[in-house]
């Protein structure tokens, strides 16, 4: 089983400035000793996934990697507009992939053509474009896959879909979804919408991608602020449904990300 989202940070090192003092319940030093004992035993490997917009922070998340074989792969972060330091991270064996931090930014930020040469050297070396949006976003997303059809591009937290607008939501994610280079992550929802919307969200994310596109990810430890890793994994676990679960909780990370098998 895989776990394709999952944060640690040192507060004050490798270029953490996040999370803030406000988020009391998570401004402290997560490792992967305490992301262990949160999961106990069910999880085989994760994803380490950026937290900071700071070449430390990828270089220190590979560094984890180096020494844990628990890490199966790294998301890092690269100004999109330095070619070659994409290049040079790329030749790291454990970095699958780049995120972005979009969420905060114009709903057209994938528009911008300068963006292109980074997008396809990320294609060129295999990287997945981790997109971590909102659903404001997903109009762009769904250009730019078109524009970059050997990109794979995965859909954090489903774009954090919004309680009071959960149809165009559904709509623009759909549209994000006929692209076929395009996945989402099954993660993040329960910070972002009440217990109740959840299982109209899932089927929703379900019916778009289907399971081969469709992987889950704890998003620990900022899921702690709503949820226990669990709670989180088990209410998973049973809206997508057990023949599902083989590709959901660990085949299309692997297969996306370009783990072993």
């Amino acid at each position: 089983m895989i776990d394709a989202h999952v944060h640690v940070w040192r507060l004050g090192a490798n270029g953490c400035s996040w999370p803030p003092p406000e988020l009391a319940a998570i401004h402290r030093d997560f490792t992967l000793a305490d992301y262990r004992a949160a999961s106990g035993t069910a999880i085989d490997g994760v994803i380490l996934v950026q937290s900071q917009e700071d070449p430390a922070d990828t270089d220190w998340l590979l560094a984890l990697a180096d020494a844990d074989p628990f890490v199966a792969g790294v998301v890092g972060w690269s100004p999109l507009a330095d070619v070659a330091a994409i290049d040079a991270l790329a030749r790291h064996p454990k970095l699958v992939g780049l995120r972005p931090m979009v969420q905060d930014r114009p709903a057209d930020w994938f528009d911008a053509p300068g963006l292109d040469p980074a997008l396809a050297a990320m294609a060129r070396h295999g990287l997945v474009l981790d997109a971590l949006v909102r659903p404001r976003h997903l109009p762009a997303l769904a250009r730019l896959a078109a524009r970059h059809p050997a990109l794979r591009i995965v859909v954090d937290h489903a774009a954090k879909p919004e309680p009071e607008a959960v149809a165009s939501w559904a709509e623009a994610l759909r549209a994000v979804a006929a692209r076929p280079n395009t996945a989402c992550k099954l993660s993040g929802l329960v910070t972002e919408l009440p217990a109740e919307a959840i299982p109209e969200a899932v089927a929703v994310i379900r019916a778009a991608f289907g399971p081969d596109r469709l992987l889950w990810g704890s998003d620990w430890p900022v899921l702690t602020l709503a949820d226990s890793f669990a709670a989180w994994l088990d209410r998973a676990r049973a809206l997508v449904g057990e023949a599902d679960h083989p590709a959901v909780f660990g085949g299309t990370a692997r297969t996306l990300y370009g783990l072993p098998q």
